[in-house]
């Protein structure tokens, strides 16, 4: 039990905000994305920069005290109960090479940030379907990018990083430097220590096609069918997905499409308007639109793709990879999620993996020459199966039973594993695993048993080490 003497020696040796639960700061400091979930830490800080990080892990480390981080709380699954949370956010640190094409991020920057100065040089970075989110959280879990089947996984092009272990010791980290730990921490979910910046590429934009199309829910079968059919019609440059979509009356969907079952194509294209117009075509005729986005855009409208709600929600989700997307496994999920079920999900996401998202980084023109291969596992699956509900009453317990029904009902057609930003809660031991490879899984215990022998860090995704030999 932590006494006075100990949080005062905590706010000696650092520079930012020491709070305690009852402090007008508490809540501002542990507030999430997800407001569904609700940390309750013994003690947060609000770190100045990567010394304070360095300093209060290793007085959790002195005083046995577990230790989880933050920024925006957007892959917040699970609540932090008890401990130390560390909140990152303003480590704002933010440097765009252009003629290297890098940039290095401090940990609490946002993609969104990033763009803005990144773009003006014609470069971007891999991130996700929202730019609201954290640069590094999204990156240690992987990074699932929209433009994921042109250039790979974001973890695949992280260059460097800064990372406090849970010794307390504050290293930079690269293929040259600790290699296994440099490998297992892209991909790894923070299962090693804190990072407080990274390095990583980016990618030349010029003329760049995206948008939406949505169509009535009630063609939800004849627009799979279609999907399936216009997939391998793409090349790897574009990178599409589709979701059904039960949206609510709420402000962040546009007003003429509230309280309506649809479905959502979503396109990302590197290229210019008469080769998008002729690789959408085929779903343009698909079926009437309700909408229809899709066109030249500038890149820093990216998140006019997937139109993901722009403020904080209470919501609960998983996923699974999937082996393929024929018709039984179309029939399954329709049977479930389809027109006419009770299906009380916000979103039932598929999302194409292939091209670049299949093949090792290293295995790739344009990787850097000294990469190592990073713990992202999924490569060999061909879509994720993304599920969202909103946890609240009096739907949450209905929500979480559909989630589990679809999961178990998409068994068969899985692979058995998950991308770790694309889990959903983390279970028990064995559920964990199942976001990583097997021989992945075994590389991050044995490194779990070097870097955090005490299970500091076990929060969220954290797994344990792997027994002493001998």
């Amino acid at each position: 039990m932590l006494v006075s003497d100990d949080i005062h020696a905590l706010s000696r040796a650092v520079g930012g905000p020491v709070v305690l639960p009852g402090s007008p700061e508490f809540a501002e400091e542990t507030f999430a994305f997800n407001v569904a979930t609700v940390h309750r830490p013994d003690v947060v800080l609000g770190a100045a920069d990567a010394q304070d990080v360095a300093a209060a892990v290793k007085w959790a480390a002195e005083h046995r005290i577990p230790v989880s981080v933050q920024s925006t709380g957007h892959g917040a699954d699970s609540a932090i109960d008890g401990g130390l949370l560390i909140n990152t956010r303003r480590l704002q640190d933010l440097q765009i090479d252009p003629v290297e094409r890098t940039a290095r991020v401090g940990a609490g920057v946002k993609w969104r940030t990033l763009l803005e100065a990144s773009v003006p040089h014609g470069l971007v970075g891999l991130h996700g379907s929202s730019t609201d989110v954290g640069v590094v959280g999204y990156t240690v879990g992987g990074g699932l990018p929209v433009l994921g089947r042109a250039h790979g996984f974001a973890a695949d092009h992280v260059r460097s990083m800064d990372i406090v272990t849970a010794d307390g010791a504050l290293r930079r980290n690269d293929a040259d430097a600790e290699a296994e730990l440099f490998s297992l921490m892209r991909g790894g979910k923070g299962n090693f220590g804190i990072v407080t910046a990274l390095e990583f590429s980016l990618f030349p934009v010029s003329e760049f096609y995206g948008g939406g199309i949505i169509y009535p829910g009630a063609d939800a079968a004849t627009i799979l069918a279609a999907f399936r059919q216009w997939l391998p019609t793409l090349p790897d440059d574009a990178s599409p997905s589709v979701s059904l979509l039960r949206l609510p009356d709420m402000d962040f969907v546009p007003e003429p499409l509230r309280n309506q079952f649809v479905v959502h194509l979503r396109f990302a294209f590197l290229g210019n308007r008469e080769d998008g117009d002729a690789l959408l075509a085929p779903m343009r005729a698909v079926s009437t639109p309700l909408m229809d986005t899709a066109g030249p855009m500038s890149y820093l409208d990216v998140d006019q793709i997937h139109m993901d709600p722009a403020d904080p929600l209470p919501f609960t989700e998983g996923g699974a990879l999937l082996k393929d997307f024929g018709d039984e496994t179309v029939a399954d999920l329709l049977e479930l999620t389809g027109d006419g079920s009770d299906c009380p999900l916000l979103l039932v996401e598929i999302r194409p993996l292939g091209g670049a998202l299949s093949r090792p980084a290293l295995s790739r023109p344009g990787v850097m020459p000294d990469a190592v291969p990073d713990a992202v596992s999924g490569r060999d699956a061909a879509f994720l199966l993304f599920l969202v509900g909103f946890k609240v009453p009096p739907i949450a317990e209905a929500v979480a039973a559909s989630i589990r029904g679809i999961l178990a009902a998409m068994a068969p057609h899985s692979t058995g594993y998950t991308l770790v930003n694309f889990h959903g809660e983390p279970g028990d031991e064995a559920d964990r695993a199942r976001a990583w490879s097997p021989a992945v899984y075994e590389r991050m215990r044995s490194a779990k048993a070097t870097y955090d022998p005490g299970n500091l860090l076990r929060f969220g995704h954290a797994i344990t080490g792997a027994p002493a030999a001998g």
